[in-house]
C-alpha cells in the first residue's frame, strides 16, 4: 500500500475530520520499495510527517485534492464496502423520514464517508398518468396526496439519480449500483447527472443520461411535505429537484398567510407552490430561465393554486431593480439564488452580490414584511452571511428581527469538521 507522507504540521485539520488532502500538503509518496506515483482511483494511506496514522484514502494525482480520506482505519474496498456504507446512510435517513413515500438523499458523498457520490432518491409516478388524476381531484375540491393517489395508480416507481463526482468513485461505479440494488432492490431507473464541472477537475468527462430502467417522457410526480409536484430529473438541474430546502419550504410557508409574497430565483416553484399552499393572497414567481417557469405554472395547476400564481422571467438583479424603481411593495420576499461564490476565492464578489439583492428585497418590504434569505455557497460561511443580513438592513434603513435561521435538510448531513458540507444557509427576518 501506498502512503501519503504530509508536510509538517499539516495533519490538524485531517485530524478534526476534514477528508481532502489537498497537493500541496503533501511531502512525498512512498511505496514498499522507496518513492512512488499514485494512481487515479487507488487506495492509499496518509500519515503525518511523523508517521502518525491519519486514515486510508481515494487517490487522484490529476486533482488538487490528492486524497480524499474514506476511513480512519485500513479498510478494503468491494462491493461489501459499498454495501454496508450504502446501508449506514439508509438507516440513518429511515430516523426522520418515511422511505415508502418521501423522497430524499440517500448519499451525501464525504458527509457519509462516501467521497465523491451522491445519490437522490425519487418515488412517484409518471407524470402523464398522475395529472390528469390530481387535476380531476383539484374540480372536484378533494385533497390529494400520496396514498390517494396510490390507491388510483399502484405502486409508486423509484427512480435514483446519481453523481459520481470523484475519480475512484466513477472507477467503482458498478459495485455501488450492484450494492445499491441488493439493499433497495430493482428500481425503475437510474439517471446519472454527471455534468458537474468537479468531475473536469477530477480528469473525468462529462456526462447524463438514462443508465439502467426506464424513465417516462413528461417527467414524474412527487410529493413533498404531502404536496404533489413535477420533477424533471432529466433536464432539472442539478439531479432534478432540490430536496436540500424542503424543511425551509415548510418554514416560509408558515408567515404566508394573506400575504403578497415575491419568490426570486424559484426554479420549478418549491417555495412559491408551499407559500401559495399556506394561503398567500398572491404569488410572484421569478426565474431567469422559461423552462423552470414552465414548471412553477405547471405545479401550480397541479397543486390548484395558479389563480393565486403568476410568473415573470428576467434577471435576478434587473427585476428586483425594476420592482424598486416602480416602487412596488411585497409582504414576503423569497431570495433563493444559485451559489454566488464557488470558491474561497470569490466570495468577496459574491457578498457584494448578495447584499445588492437582500438590500434591495429590504426595500421593497413594508413594516411587519418578512424576508426568507437563502444561500448555497459554500465559501458564505454563516457569520459571513448574518453580517451580510446586518450589513444590508443598515443601509436599507431598517431594523429586524432574526425569526429563524435553519441549514439544509437533515438528509444532507454535516459532518464536524468538514465545513464544506454545510453549504445552506436560511434566515428568515422580520422588518420592524
Amino acid at each position: 500500500m501506498k502512503r501519503i507522507i504530509l508536510k509538517t504540521a499539516q495533519e490538524c485539520r485531517l485530524l478534526a475530520g476534514h477528508p481532502w488532502v489537498f497537493d500541496n500538503e503533501v511531502e512525498h509518496i512512498l511505496g514498499p520499495d522507496g518513492p512512488a506515483h499514485l494512481e487515479a482511483g487507488e487506495l492509499v494511506d496518509v500519515e503525518s510527517a511523523r508517521k502518525t496514522y491519519i486514515g486510508r484514502a481515494f487517490a487522484n494525482p490529476q486533482s488538487k485534492i490528492v486524497g480524499r480520506i474514506f476511513s480512519s482505519s485500513k479498510e478494503g474496498v468491494d462491493k461489501g464496502f459499498f454495501k454496508a456504507r450504502l446501508r449506514n446512510a439508509i438507516e440513518r435517513r429511515k430516523e426522520y423520514y418515511n422511505l415508502d413515500e418521501e423522497c430524499e438523499r440517500l448519499v451525501f458523498a464525504e458527509a457519509d464517508l462516501l467521497p465523491g457520490l451522491i445519490i437522490d432518491r425519487f418515488i412517484g409516478w409518471p407524470a402523464v398518468q398522475a395529472e390528469p388524476h390530481i387535476l380531476e381531484k383539484n374540480n372536484a375540491g378533494e385533497p390529494v396526496s400520496f396514498k390517494t393517489l396510490q390507491a388510483a395508480l399502484g405502486p409508486a416507481g423509484i427512480w435514483l439519480s446519481v453523481q459520481f463526482l470523484s475519480y475512484a468513485v466513477d472507477l467503482r461505479k458498478t459495485q455501488i449500483l450492484e450494492a445499491l440494488e441488493e439493499l433497495i432492490g430493482p428500481v425503475t431507473g437510474i439517471i446519472e447527472r454527471d455534468e458537474s464541472p468537479v468531475r473536469s477537475l477530477e480528469g473525468l468527462p462529462q456526462f447524463s443520461g438514462l443508465i439502467a430502467g426506464t424513465y417516462p417522457e413528461g417527467g414524474i410526480c412527487i410529493f413533498e411535505n404531502g404536496l404533489p409536484f413535477f420533477a424533471d430529473l432529466m433536464e432539472g438541474q442539478k439531479t432534478g429537484h432540490f430536496l436540500d430546502q424542503r424543511d425551509n419550504r415548510r418554514r416560509a410557508a408558515r408567515y404566508a398567510s394573506g400575504k403578497r409574497v415575491l419568490d426570486m430565483c424559484c426554479h420549478s416553484g418549491g417555495f412559491a407552490i408551499h407559500v401559495a399552499r399556506g394561503d398567500a393572497s398572491s404569488v410572484l414567481a421569478a426565474d431567469i430561465s422559461p423552462h423552470a417557469l414552465d414548471s412553477v405554472v405547471r405545479n401550480a395547476r397541479l397543486n390548484g393554486v395558479e389563480d393565486r400564481l403568476s410568473v415573470e422571467q428576467g434577471d435576478l438583479f434587473d427585476l428586483l431593480r425594476n420592482y424598486e424603481r416602480k416602487k412596488r411593495d411585497f409582504d414576503l420576499i423569497i431570495l433563493d439564488p444559485p451559489a454566488f461564490a464557488k470558491s474561497h476565492k470569490s466570495i468577496e464578489g459574491a457578498i457584494r452580490g448578495y447584499k445588492e439583492i437582500n438590500l434591495r428585497a429590504l426595500s421593497l418590504l413594508k413594516r411587519g414584511g418578512i424576508l426568507v434569505t437563502c444561500s448555497c455557497s459554500q465559501a458564505m460561511t454563516e457569520g459571513r452571511f448574518k453580517a451580510m443580513v446586518q450589513d444590508a438592513a443598515m443601509d436599507a434603513e431598517k431594523r429586524l428581527h432574526m425569526l429563524e435561521f435553519a441549514y439544509q435538510a437533515p438528509d444532507h448531513p454535516i459532518l464536524v469538521g468538514y465545513e464544506e458540507s454545510l453549504y445552506l444557509k436560511c434566515g428568515i427576518y422580520r422588518v420592524l
